[in-house]
């Protein structure tokens, strides 16, 4: 007959046994529990995914009607620290045309209007601040005040001093191409503005407002320092006439002043009409511009 100490041990045996039994069982269900979720989240991450690459959480953009965009920004300047501008106002930043040429015809005292084929695509900017500004007379009975040594007709400043202009800016638009350095430093330099050629000035360079040059030579520079606002296309007797005009020296000892004054009567500026050519709109009514 078993001792009670054997029973004891085998109790205590079965009562192990039974325990480990629980304990594996427990594991088993765990290891369970963890495929499942293991597959769902699988499951899901794949799902989200797919959902991801078809743009199902992609925000929606909201339409921007593109007329609706400023297309030009206008830098003020203060008549404060130079009281050569002239205030008047601002062109406007949106609905401003960005294609085609517009016509700017230029009449002076000294013969036939000189007429100018703005190209708008090129020169957005000049080309909507040369229509506002044309459109409040900004340009109306002023001198030419510059006959330069590089061989253009300097206009634009009612004030004739080389500081005035309207009370903001704007930065170039299209300068020429800087030409390729040749090997030989003798090489000659490129013609980039071109007899005819039509460039904003500014003053410092690249700060823009209402002067302007008309090219009455071909102007060879390895620095391409104007932006191109256009070409003359009509008036060139009458550029050349303005070339002619002797030239003394002005306040600064330079010697460009026009010994004869070369006065603008009339700028304005206005789109040709569908089926002519820029040029041959020149005689009909311009629009006046953009109001404030």
């Amino acid at each position: 007959m078993a001792s009670s100490k054997d029973r004891q041990r085998k109790l205590a045996r079965a009562k192990f046994d039974r325990q480990q039994t629980r304990r594996a069982e427990r594991e088993r269900r765990r290891r369970r529990i963890s495929a499942g979720v293991g597959t769902t989240l699988a499951v899901l991450l794949i799902a989200a995914g797919g959902a991801w690459i078809g743009g199902a959480f992609d925000k929606e953009e909201p339409t921007t009607d593109p007329s609706a965009l400023d297309r030009c920004l206008w830098t003020p300047l203060a008549t404060e620290s130079n009281p050569d501008l002239k205030n008047v106002g601002t062109p406007p930043t949106k609905d401003i045309p960005e294609s085609g040429t517009e016509t700017m015809t230029i009449s002076t005292d000294k013969g036939a209007p000189i007429v100018v084929d703005i190209d708008v695509a090129a020169s957005t900017c000049a080309a909507a601040s040369f229509s506002y500004l044309a459109g409040k007379q900004f340009f109306d009975n002023t001198e030419c005040h510059e006959l330069t040594t590089e061989g253009a007709v300097r206009c634009g400043d009612p004030s004739g001093t080389g500081q005035g202009g309207p009370t903001y800016s704007y930065y170039d638009e299209n300068p020429p191409l800087a030409p390729t350095p040749e090997p030989s430093a003798s090489a000659a330099p490129t013609v980039l503005y071109p007899k005819g050629t039509v460039a904003v000035i500014g003053n410092p360079k690249g700060v823009n407002g209402s002067q302007f040059l008309i090219f009455h030579k071909d102007f060879a520079t390895a620095d391409p320092q104007y932006s191109i606002l256009g070409k003359v296309t009509g008036g060139l007797d009458t550029l050349a006439a303005i070339a002619k005009i002797p030239t003394v020296e002005n306040s600064a000892g330079d010697k460009v002043k026009p010994k004869d004054k070369i006065t603008i009567k009339t700028l304005t500026v206005g789109t040709a009409a569908p089926g002519t050519t820029p040029s041959a709109a020149a005689s009909a009514a311009p629009s006046t511009g953009a109001q404030s």
